[in-house]
């Protein structure tokens, strides 16, 4: 049965090309209903796949399998890379990609549990880092050496539950956790409200071993995911520093990037101009 396995070093190049590809079917997804968290996903493009086709243990035959690795995606917003990781790794199909938003679809504009390879319902911000630590201890108890990753963002800080359980990880010395933090400066309707700096200095304060990267820098995430692997009694984050809208210039640049809504016609000139983008640099 396979099983991915994390290797003991990565084709940085060969993650390149699978977080363009994750890009390039984020865009045909918010093409389908003309909208979509696109600039969510676009950003955290890079950090998706350097989890799942380098890092993660999982069988995508088996979702469920017991000894995998948990990917818990709290800001279940977000969803629009999951669905395109989860696809490109074998454990949805990618020709569903397309019902991204529509009515009776699984896949959602945020995540449900029902899905194959989602570990939780994320999307009610603030409660994904304590699923995390509550599913890292279970697997303690287990005697299991799986591991858990948590994706949680800057806004999502702003949520006192967050750092109580910042504490409690610590507290219980809970070395297979590892906290991926996206900070991508952006909230619903604008910049993050409240200044949440220095966000690394803060986890450090609370008793995590903490990295702060570019999140659109692959060998800097490898190398990140790397040096969490380390059992030292202490949970690990990991700050990426991610653009929104990677990769698309027009999005990039929105201050509306948050939720982008655009009519088909756009939607096509974007994909070209992604295209295009991606093809001069391959």
């Amino acid at each position: 049965m396979l099983r991915n396995s994390p290797p003991g070093s990565a084709d940085v190049a060969a993650l390149e090309r699978k977080a363009t590809l994750l890009r390039r079917h984020m865009l045909t997804m918010a093409r389908g209903q003309g909208q979509g968290y696109i600039g969510q996903g676009l950003g955290i493009a890079d950090a998706l796949a350097a989890l799942y086709f380098h890092e993660l243990r999982y069988d995508p035959h088996n979702p469920a399998w017991p000894d995998r690795d948990r990917f818990l995606l709290s800001t279940g917003h977000y969803s629009i890379a999951l669905w395109a990781t989860l696809a490109e790794a074998g454990i949805i199909p990618v020709e569903e990609l397309v019902t991204y938003g529509a009515d009776n679809s699984r896949l959602e504009m945020s995540t449900l549990d029902t899905t194959p390879g989602v570990e939780v319902i994320g999307g009610s911000l603030g409660h994904g880092l304590g699923q995390g630590i509550g599913q890292a201890l279970g697997l303690r108890l287990d005697r299991s050496d799986a591991r858990v990753f948590v994706e949680l963002s800057d806004g999502e800080m702003q949520e006192g539950s967050t750092w109580e359980a910042a504490m409690s990880a610590s507290h219980f010395e809970l070395d297979g956790l590892v906290a991926l933090i996206d900070c991508n400066g952006i909230q619903a309707d604008g910049p993050v409200v409240l200044c949440m700096e220095p966000v690394a200095d803060k986890w450090r304060a609370f008793g995590w071993e903490t990295a702060e990267i570019d999140g659109n820098d692959m060998k800097a995430v490898v190398d990140a995911l790397a040096g969490a692997r380390q059992r030292n009694r202490k949970p690990k984050a990991i700050v990426l520093r991610t653009l929104p809208g990677k990769g698309v210039p027009r999005i990039e640049t929105s201050e509306k990037s948050h939720f982008f809504r655009i009519d088909v016609a756009q939607w096509d000139g974007i994909i070209a101009e992604f295209d295009k983008s991606m093809g001069t640099r391959q």
